[in-house]
């Protein structure tokens, strides 16, 4: 006679998808995984966005926390929640919780919590220009008591002369440029560069800086890289030296870049790792205390380019910097 026992490993298989139905099979939760498809939330923000009680949500992102749905991420004294950063392609759950996320992405998300979202980055880069604002004449003053410009300008530097050997680079784009000390860079290599800054008092030192430098081939702009996308330009080189952890999404930076660069392109990225240290949103205007080397990954993967050389350099104060770089490839088009 045949047996019918199950095998243990099939029930334990069983038994590790079952929370993961069960948290994801409730709608709410599943609009709060389509608004942390790129971007990071707060459990304050995430109750603004769906109008319910801080103690309702709490749970909802408990229940799916423990099902491995999400992850919290500690900035300062506040807990922030994004979708898992490591997902083992081999195992079960990570593929179902990955089938799970690919079914949501399917579903636009609506009108209204569109507006609720764009209203939450406004805050948040409202907050950032405030600083700004406040801090211009002090900046880099300020944005040494993390690291020195030269600590992570020079490594970008090296980087990008040694790659532009190789490749006929004739624009670049600086992202969030500050005091503009490495547009000389880009403007030695490049035979156009645009800065761009949403701020207008760091493009006023940036101005400066060209004039000092006699910069020819150097267009500053205020804005944001929507008004570049807007009017159509496109770019070989794109860099964003500590400019990530100041802007309010990220992961639209990678989206971006992506959308503005042409193929063969590189998008090269200098910014903090993961801190816990929280005087840096205060002494530096920083909104996000660093990032996982992973995070940057995932989202330059989403947005369609392959991760390049990484480095990785220790800072003083117990910081550490990532520099890396990305390319946008014809495969990835």
């Amino acid at each position: 006679m045949t047996s019918m026992t199950t095998p243990a490993t099939d029930l334990s298989s069983v038994d590790a998808l079952a929370p993961i139905f069960k948290a994801s099979g409730d709608p709410l939760r599943l609009e709060i995984l389509r608004v942390l498809r790129r971007d990071t939330f707060g459990v304050l923000e995430l109750s603004q966005l769906f109008e319910m009680r801080q103690s309702g949500m709490s749970h909802h992102l408990k229940v799916m926390h423990k099902a491995g749905l999400l992850e919290p991420q500690r900035e300062g004294n506040a807990i922030f929640y994004r979708r898992p950063l490591n997902l083992e392609s081999d195992k079960l759950t990570d593929q179902t919780i990955r089938q799970v996320f690919q079914s949501v992405d399917r579903i636009p998300l609506p009108e209204h919590l569109q507006e609720k979202i764009e209203a939450i980055r406004n805050q948040r880069a409202d907050q950032s220009q405030a600083f700004f604002s406040r801090y211009a004449e002090k900046f880099r003053e300020q944005q040494e008591l993390i690291a020195a410009f030269d600590l992570y300008a020079e490594p970008v530097a090296n980087l990008i002369r040694n790659r532009s050997e190789r490749h006929d680079w004739k624009t670049a784009l600086e992202i969030g440029p500050g005091e503009g000390a490495f547009l000389p860079v880009l403007s030695k290599i490049c035979r156009h560069v645009v800065a761009l800054d949403n701020s207008r008092d760091m493009l006023a030192k940036a101005t400066r800086t060209c004039i000092e430098e006699r910069l020819n081939n150097v267009d500053l702009i205020e804005g944001v890289t929507d008004n570049l996308l807007a009017r159509g330009d496109d770019f070989d080189l794109v860099v964003a030296n500590m400019v990530l952890h100041h802007v309010p999404s990220p992961a639209d930076i990678f989206l971006d870049a992506s959308a503005l660069m042409n193929t063969g392109g590189c998008l090269f990225v200098s910014d903090l790792c993961s801190h816990d240290q929280d005087w840096a949103k205060e002494a530096c205007g920083d909104l996000w205390l660093g990032f996982e080397p992973e995070e940057l990954t995932s989202w330059a993967t989403d947005a369609g380019l392959v991760a390049g050389e990484s480095l990785f350099i220790g800072l003083r104060n117990g910081f550490q910097m990532q520099v890396r770089e990305f390319w946008k490839t014809a495969e990835s088009t």
